[in-house]
């Protein structure tokens, strides 16, 4: 009787897992003429309700219960492949997608959309513009930037049109994760932020976070720019360049072996400074730059990835002053699929910014900088149709050299000083999951855990009662407090440690495959402060350490969106708002002195700021006419109350506008396709003036006369607007032909608008009488640019 119940138990055991068994697709998704593996293309699997994505190098994974499926493969820009699939076995099936032909005379054209999967994610505060998009639009000079563009989005902005880096809801530029090919870029600008370091040609793949971000990404508390460069045609030998009227470029690629490795290198320089020494002009300022990469598949299950930047800008003033700064990266990559449903990333990275300068008269250079090694491993687990997993772990090694002081002739009289070098390791380890509830409801949820340890060798300032800066209640100022000793920490010796848990969580409810409410809470923390009182870098920018005098920065954002197609998808529309608060945000008292100051904490408070807004984006998808309107109302505002009751606080511990808080930002984005020979894009720009202080009135003390200033950021430069136009000629070519080419035609702010960069205050020689003066940078400014591939 035993064995006929257990007989009975067995069937049943058999036909229930039968019944219940499930089976992995899995694959690379490639480009079918270069052979590279695309990030981001969409699964979709039958109706919709369930599918999956390629990971950042083209790996895609979904299990699910044995059956008969519609696979449908779909990336914007490519054919989309459909099939059918009987799914009764892990299947490893890998797909090439080749370019869509667009045919302008059918009036269609697809540009950045929304899709099904996208409106069901829920991640959101995201941005992702494609390349062909970005190089259409008008640019300055004719040099396609792809931080000038993401500036037309809502939520993103800078202080300045020659400003270096760009501000996300209400943040510094210095709270932005700037990633290249999972490298962190410290200055991100040309020229003084002319330009940004970013060679548009080399660039395959581009996402902002705004806010949710993933548990993966750590260190900064307002953005991330995870941006990738292109692996390389696989299959055949190519290049991309183009010349224009500031500098030129050149990118080649091709195999390393046919079908299984392939090189990139690509080149990029100004010499606008040539015309002037052609006019016996000494002064120059230029810039040149160096990507690289090598991607080589050892099996299926193994893939190698080299890749590095490499670039200065050199800035000479008559002889008078000599100016470098630069980065310097490299990434080792190791990718391995353990198995169907799990993908890892193991990545060896060194990053190395350096910034200095001499100044001949008084013979002297200056040398500082910031170096890191990160080693990283990533794992992405694809357990389900309905979860999927991302953990791991890094670490972070840091040297800072805020500033060595060497003299440079025998007539010198500086004597060489070096200020001390600072250490700290950063760590994290996280884990995310994406969790598909029901058929409308998708959670993600995930915590990092980070900690920072500011390390020796090193003497630190021992200040009586802790206070490095004092406050004195006659004069109502702030002053440095003099050390009282220092205490010395030997070689890897922890000075401050600090632990912070970052918990994370996005919400989606589709309401059908064309409208979302979306809802998500991130908090970060953010252990590097950049000591600058600047909008554009210089030589004398510091990065430095957390300490107990200078806290990590850590932030709280929340948000709540909808996005919703329109019109069978020739229209989406994003609408979110979000409110963001930061602790410990350095201010610096009145009159801080920064340059080669040995000790930052003796003119630095802790601040407390804040930011919220409202950001909405319509864009128009299909049509020989495609575009987007941005607009964003928000402040961005900032607040350093008094430590103790008889202290004032900056600006009497009232909340002040940030630098950067523009509570007025629309952008008109269009682009029109009128022939396959020709096309037209425009750019309209209006956004209030930044927050400014002007004097309010004036005292004689003596001889001297001294201004009298408004609070803090009271009063603001005037409104600022401009309209930038292109057209793109691309001559016929044959099919056959390899050779490709366009010029562009460009014409930055139309109507010649003077804006103001900045305000000053003078006397006027005739009248004696003081007056305010506007000083604006650009005006119109026509450019002509060509393009070639081959």
């Amino acid at each position: 009787m035993k064995r006929i119940v257990f007989m009975i138990l067995l069937a049943v055991s058999s036909v229930t897992l039968q019944a219940g068994q499930k089976y992995t697709l899995s694959g690379i998704v490639s480009d079918a003429a270069s052979g590279e593996n695309l990030p981001g293309v969409n699964f979709v699997i039958g109706d919709g309700q369930t599918g999956t994505s390629t990971n950042e190098y083209g790996f895609f994974s979904i299990t699910l219960p044995a059956g008969t499926y519609t696979v449908s493969v779909i990336y914007l820009g490519y054919e989309t492949i459909t099939e059918t699939i009987e799914l009764n076995k892990n299947i490893r099936k890998n797909y090439k997608l080749s370019d869509e032909s667009i045919q302008l005379s059918a009036v269609e054209v697809v540009a950045n959309r929304t899709d099904k999967a996208e409106i069901r994610s829920p991640q959101m505060s995201l941005v992702s513009l494609p390349l062909p998009t970005v190089k259409k639009l008008p640019v300055l000079i004719g040099e396609v930037d792809v931080l000038k563009t993401l500036q037309y989005l809502p939520g993103v902005s800078n202080a300045g049109e020659t400003s270096s880096g760009f501000n996300v809801r209400g943040g510094a530029a210095d709270q932005n994760l700037i990633l290249l090919d999972e490298a962190a870029v410290f200055n991100a600008s040309h020229l003084f932020g002319f330009l940004s370091v970013f060679n548009a040609d080399a660039i395959r793949d581009m996402k902002l976070y705004k806010g949710s971000m993933p548990a993966r990404y750590g260190g900064r508390i307002s953005s991330v720019l995870d941006i990738y460069q292109k692996e390389g045609n696989q299959n055949r030998f190519g290049a991309t360049g183009g010349i224009g009227l500031l500098s030129s470029r050149l990118l080649a690629e091709g195999p390393l072996i046919k079908g299984k490795g392939s090189f990139l290198v690509g080149g990029r320089a100004s010499y606008a400074h040539l015309f002037l020494k052609l006019r016996d002009n000494k002064n120059s300022a230029y810039f040149y730059d160096l990507n690289t990469k090598l991607s080589y598949r050892l099996n299926d299950r193994n893939r190698l990835y080299l890749s590095g930047y490499f670039g200065r800008d050199m800035f000479d003033l008559n002889d008078f002053l000599t100016n470098v700064y630069g980065n310097t990266l490299f990434n080792l990559r190791w990718n391995h699929l353990f198995n169907e449903q799990l993908f890892s990333n193991l990545s060896l990275i060194y990053s190395d910014y350096y910034y200095g300068f001499k100044l001949a008269p008084v013979e002297f250079q200056w040398d500082s900088g910031i170096k890191n090694v990160n080693v990283k491993y990533d794992f992405k687990h694809y357990l389900s149709d309905k979860i999927n997993l991302s953990y791991g772990l890094q670490g972070l090694y840091y040297a800072f050299n805020p500033g060595k002081l060497s003299p440079t002739g025998p007539g010198s009289a500086i004597r060489e000083k070096l200020l001390p070098h600072k250490y700290a390791l950063e760590s994290g380890i996280y884990v995310d999951a994406e969790h598909t509830l029901t058929k409308a409801f998708t959670v993600s949820y995930g915590l990092r855990f980070s900690s920072f340890l500011h390390l020796g060798e090193q003497d630190v300032n021992v200040y009586a009662d802790d206070q490095a800066v004092l406050f004195n209640k006659y004069t109502q100022t702030y002053r440095m407090a003099t050390p009282t000793g220092k205490k010395h920490y030997g070689k890897g010796e922890v000075i401050d440690p600090f632990f912070n848990l970052e918990p994370r969580l996005a919400l989606s409810y589709a309401f059908n495959d064309n409208h979302s409410l979306k809802a998500s809470y991130t908090r970060t923390a953010q252990y590097l402060h950049l000591i600058s009182n600047t909008s554009s870098p210089t030589p004398l920018d510091v990065w430095t350490p957390s300490n107990r005098f200078m806290l990590p920065q850590k932030a709280n954002q929340y948000a709540v969106g909808v996005a919703s197609n329109l019109a069978n998808d020739a229209y989406s529309l994003e609408v979110e708002t979000y409110y963001k608060d930061v602790e410990n945000r350095l201010e610096y008292i009145d009159g801080a002195d920064l340059v080669a100051n040995e000790a930052i904490e003796r003119v630095v408070l802790p601040a407390h700021s804040r930011a919220y807004g409202l950001e909405i984006l319509l864009r128009k998808n299909k049509g020989k006419l495609t575009g987007w309107i941005g607009y964003t109302l928000s402040k961005s505002e900032q607040r350093t109350p008094g430590r103790t009751p008889e202290e004032i606080g900056i600006n009497y511990g009232d909340w002040y506008s940030t630098p950067y808080d523009k509570p007025h930002d629309l952008s008109v984005t269009a682009m029109y396709a009128l022939t396959p020979q020709w096309s037209f894009g425009g750019v309209f720009s209006l956004q209030s003036g930044l927050p400014a202080n002007f004097p309010v009135g004036k005292y004689r003390y003596f001889d001297m006369t001294i201004p009298n200033y408004s609070k803090r950021n009271e009063y603001r430069l005037p409104t600022y607007h401009r309209l930038d136009l292109s057209i793109v000629y691309t001559p016929h070519h044959k099919p056959n032909k390899r050779w490709k080419s366009e010029w562009v035609l460009g014409v930055y702010n139309v109507y010649n608008r003077k804006n103001a960069n900045s305000i000053f205050f003078r006397q006027n020689e005739e009248t004696r009488r003081n007056e305010a003066v506007k000083l604006s940078i650009f005006g119109i400014i026509p450019s002509i640019t060509y393009n070639f591939t081959f």
